[in-house]
């Protein structure tokens, strides 16, 4: 055998009468009569094989498993195909490990569930428009690292057990941490302001994050990758909404490029954003009664309401993009500031995205004092919070921040109907394997 392997994708632009050696799983195999016809897949693509019956192991061959892996050795050819192309005639193989029958899924024929498929996952994502799903997503999580690095926002590792959090009490994980009590991390949010007072002024984490919701939905799920970024010295909430703005605008630009194969065969065509709207709790709320849906003045947006508002701006606004601002404080955690005039709204935002919520922001409260008397009225109290308290009483500046999930940010990108496509092993309130 050749000692050099080389990529299929590379195999296909050899001049024919090349002598080439490639690797790969079984995708098919069809023997007929005096000829194995066999596509080969490899992590750069597939590629036609073809064995003829004066293949001294020929017999062999013919009873290799689909999804078993082998390396083949032979001379690249033109293909008598109607699609053209080279393809390999095989002049030796090794077979690397074969694979059991029956396969546990039917890899590449879309007729499992998906619970099915996440049980055998790595079967699972040979399949190349499943593969391509989590080639795109690691793109992703390279441009936003990249964007955040070129904005000159630092990366900061955080804890992801701890002592106490932020958000609803009712969302952590409790853990035994040897002799005392600890929780899984629900939310960088802690140390990111206390970093951006450390005097780095931006930060930013992509990391995991858990939340103990009983929550079986499409959209839901136990341990997610959140993409968490804080900034000091801002004006005011819109300052936050311009840089997640051009964050966008920089991932969709860039992935069209990187990514190219990968969304052709998908079939999606990323829409960068030219301007996003802003929209407040109010004008939304407003707009939604006159499509049918209501809400009261200290209402969230449901899953419904999401959906309808995605179909309003795509129509009035074309895009896919909508920042809702101005969120009630009845819904909002205790950190958020308040508008000097409205005592009953907030200076946060949600980013929706083709009809989701994918990213809460706000202006948070950096005044030790407001801080206290709003903690106070969530029923908080924020002086036995004392590593969170601490960061508001040395010379805080103003500043704000947003939480982003990253599968939502694949799922709704792709267009995925489960937000459990769009990752790899996914956690919810009934799964914890594989």
């Amino acid at each position: 055998m050749l000692d050099k392997r080389i990529l299929i994708k590379d195999a296909l632009k050899k001049k024919p009468s090349t002598k080439v050696a490639i690797a790969g799983w079984i995708k098919q195999i069809k023997p007929l009569g005096k000829l194995i016809f066999i596509t080969l897949r490899d992590r750069s693509g597939e590629m036609q094989l073809i064995a003829k019956q004066d293949l001294k192991t020929f017999k062999e061959l013919s009873k290799v498993t689909r999804e078993s892996s082998l390396i083949f050795e032979g001379n690249i050819q033109e293909s008598k195909q109607k699609s053209g192309g080279n393809e390999l005639e095989i002049k030796d193989f090794q077979i690397l490990n074969q694979a059991e029958t029956p396969l546990p899924i039917d890899v590449g024929a879309g007729t499992s569930n998906i619970d099915k498929r996440i049980d055998h996952r790595f079967l699972d994502t040979r399949e190349e428009k499943i593969n391509a799903i989590f080639r795109i997503r690691s793109k992703i999580f390279k441009l936003t690292a990249d964007f955040f690095d070129k904005e000159d926002f630092t990366n900061i590792t955080t804890p992801k057990i701890t002592s106490a959090g932020v958000e609803s009490g009712a969302e952590l994980f409790n853990i035994q941490y040897f002799k005392k009590n600890a929780f899984l991390s629900q939310s960088p949010q802690i140390y990111k302001q206390m970093f951006v007072a450390g005097g780095f002024e931006r930060v930013y984490e992509i990391a995991p994050v858990f939340r103990a919701e009983k929550s079986n939905t499409t959209r839901h799920l136990t341990e997610f990758t959140g993409v968490d970024m804080e900034m000091g010295f801002i004006k005011d909430e819109h300052d936050i909404m311009d840089v997640v703005e051009e964050l966008f605008k920089y991932i969709l630009t860039e992935l069209k490029k990187v990514c190219k194969e990968e969304l052709e065969l998908l079939e999606i065509k990323p829409i960068v954003p030219k301007k996003i709207p802003r929209l407040s709790m109010k004008e939304i709320k407003t707009t939604l009664s006159k499509h049918g849906k209501s809400l009261s003045e200290d209402d969230d947006l449901d899953s419904e309401a999401e959906e309808i508002l995605g179909e309003i701006i795509k129509k009035e606004y074309n895009e896919e993009f909508v920042f809702v601002t101005n969120y009630p404080w009845e819904v909002r955690p205790f950190y958020h500031m308040k508008p000097k005039d409205d005592k009953n709204g907030t200076k946060s935002f949600d980013l929706i995205w083709n009809g989701v919520e994918i990213a809460t922001g706000a202006q948070r409260e950096h005044r030790y004092d407001i801080l206290k008397k709003q903690a106070t009225e969530k029923g908080i109290k924020l002086d036995e919070m004392e590593a969170y308290a601490e960061i508001f009483k040395f010379g805080c500046p103003p500043h704000g921040g947003i939480g982003l999930g990253l599968d939502r940010m694949v799922q709704r990108l792709l267009k995925l109907n489960n937000v459990r496509e769009a990752i790899l092993l996914p956690r919810d309130p009934e799964r914890l394997t594989p």
